[in-house]
């Protein structure tokens, strides 16, 4: 098992770049990681917690991280340890087992150890057709807890359009994993599951995280000195390094200027605009779903999780004059994500904003937690306004959620999605309609030339003893050799001559060729 294993540094990449930055500071990670699963060395003590009817093995909580990182890294702040922790976690070294948000809180949450195979010193960058036969591997798997995100399943639903070529071996793939993961342990393949997804939320993460494998910081090297680099067959190599050590000629020193500075803002801007454009065709779609608007109604979490929810949710508060209590709420997880260095300026701007004497839009405290808030202001942190925070959490969920749901927008939303496909079935049902009847008219009009050498409708059924392939379907057949009809059938009809019976097969051939 991935836990506790004393050699796991032997996993690893099979010739790895030491001297890049992004191994530089895999291996102090995995370093700590290390040490923190050894049980020797006074590790955090790894367990498996038993609840109602299950057991979850192999976890610890966010309050033993911190503590174990104050007391070996001599971290004296607990603020600096929450952050450092969740730097690792974003790595994917540490993971919630029931969140996709990959963060280090300071409580009882359970978090597992991710196995070595999965570590980003690997340098294993995934495809798309991975990650479509791991979602597709989730769906073939009847537990709740490996039901897909509305982001996964839009994620899904794109990656089959994208391969619908190679579905079926995406699928076969699937299958196969999905029939060796049952041949494991309950307790093992349970473990193995979560260190899976919490892969897939480092390299494929929920929108609105950060993208930890976005930017290659060796690319940019290359860029910054592109005279140094050239390109060749084998790869990229260095034009002083292929030169001789003793003739190396001596190459003037260029000073930066501002032109170069402007260049590299360019470039960087133009990742990030990259990354979130590619986030925005995946899940933040301006229609959502008919599923995805239902799931805002199972809890008030789902809704604040969902970026196009919380802007719905935005708008119905603006509509009751008390939008100030989410953006609040916004303010204060947006803090939690702030440099250190921007955490205190930031922390006088939402005191300002929503909490002092006279702030443009004040929030409605109880005294008890007004009076916790303004004590942590004197002493700004990541965590001032948790009080706060939680107060009025509880109060959009027990009264403004409530009227959401009941709220003419939201029931809008939930019968956008059914009107237009309820037309289009009338109307196709219509449309079948009117063409079956159509073509028993002119059935009908053709069995008034009964004669001996005409055609005769069939209904139902064709020569040979085969139904048609569909119930509107009239085929026509030549009657079989016999005696013709008696003179009580033909009275009062004209007897068809050769003439009307070929104008009668020339409009039977242009009935069909239409339907």
């Amino acid at each position: 098992m991935a836990q506790g294993s004393g050699d796991q540094r032997a996993v690893g990449p099979a010739d790895p770049e030491e001297s890049s930055p992004n191994m530089i500071v895999y291996c102090k990670i995995e370093d700590i990681i290390t040490k923190m699963q050894d049980d020797k060395t006074g590790g955090v003590a790894i367990r498996t917690v038993k609840s109602f009817l299950s057991k979850i093995p192999s976890v610890v909580t966010g309050t033993d991280i911190v503590q174990w990182l104050m007391k070996n890294l001599s971290i004296e702040d607990p603020v600096e340890a929450i952050h450092l922790g969740s730097l690792i976690a974003a790595q994917g070294y540490i993971f919630p087992i029931s969140d996709h948000v990959l963060t280090m809180k300071d409580d009882g949450t359970f978090y597992r150890f991710q196995a070595p195979y999965f570590w980003p010193s690997n340098c294993w960058e995934p495809e798309n057709t991975d990650y479509a036969i791991y979602l597709c591997k989730r769906t073939m798997q009847n537990k709740a807890r490996l039901e897909l995100a509305d982001y996964e399943a839009e994620n899904l639903a794109r990656l089959q359009r994208a391969f619908a070529r190679k579905w079926e071996f995406i699928f076969m793939q699937a299958e196969a994993q999905v029939k060796i993961d049952r041949k494991k342990d309950k307790t093992e393949r349970k473990i193995l599951d979560s260190q899976e997804r919490a892969f897939w939320d480092v390299h494929r993460p929920v929108p609105g995280c950060v993208n930890t494998t976005e930017m290659d910081i060796r690319k940019c090297r290359r860029l910054k000195n592109p005279q140094k680099v050239k390109k060749s067959v084998y790869g990229v190599t260095d034009e002083s390094q292929s030169q001789s050590p003793v003739h190396t000629p001596s190459q003037p020193i260029r000073k930066t200027t501002k032109e170069d500075i402007r260049k590299q803002i360019t470039f960087l801007n133009a990742q990030i605009d990259r990354h979130c454009l590619k986030m925005s065709k995946v899940a933040e779609s301006k229609e959502p779903s008919q599923q995805r608007v239902k799931r805002w109604g199972f809890a008030f979490d789902e809704i604040l999780k969902d970026q196009v929810g919380r802007d719905q949710f935005l708008r119905f508060l603006e509509s009751e004059f008390s939008s100030e209590n989410l953006r609040f709420w916004l303010a204060v997880q947006d803090l939690k994500k702030q440099p250190l260095q921007d955490v205190a300026r930031r922390v006088e701007e939402i005191w300002q904003e929503f909490l002092a004497p006279g702030a443009p839009s004040a929030i409605n405290l109880d005294s008890h937690s007004y009076e916790i808030t303004s004590q942590n202001v004197k002493d700004g942190g990541r965590y001032t306004f948790e009080d706060a925070q939680e107060h009025i959490y509880k109060l959009m969920k027990s009264d403004s959620y409530a009227r959401f749901l009941r709220s003419n927008a939201y029931q809008d939303l939930l019968l956008a999605k059914k009107k237009p496909e309820s037309e289009q079935g009338r109307r196709t049902s219509l449309e079948k309609f009117t063409r079956s009847v159509c073509c028993w008219r002119r059935v009908r009009m053709a069995a008034a030339f009964h004669p001996r050498g005409g055609f005769l409708p069939a209904v139902g059924k064709v020569t040979g003893g085969q139904a048609p392939h569909r119930p509107d379907a009239v085929l026509l057949t030549a009657p079989s050799a016999g005696p013709g009809p008696g003179p009580a059938e033909h009275a009062g009809r004209r007897r068809s001559t050769s003439g009307d019976r070929v104008s009668l097969r020339g409009e039977l051939v242009t009935v069909k060729e239409k339907e």
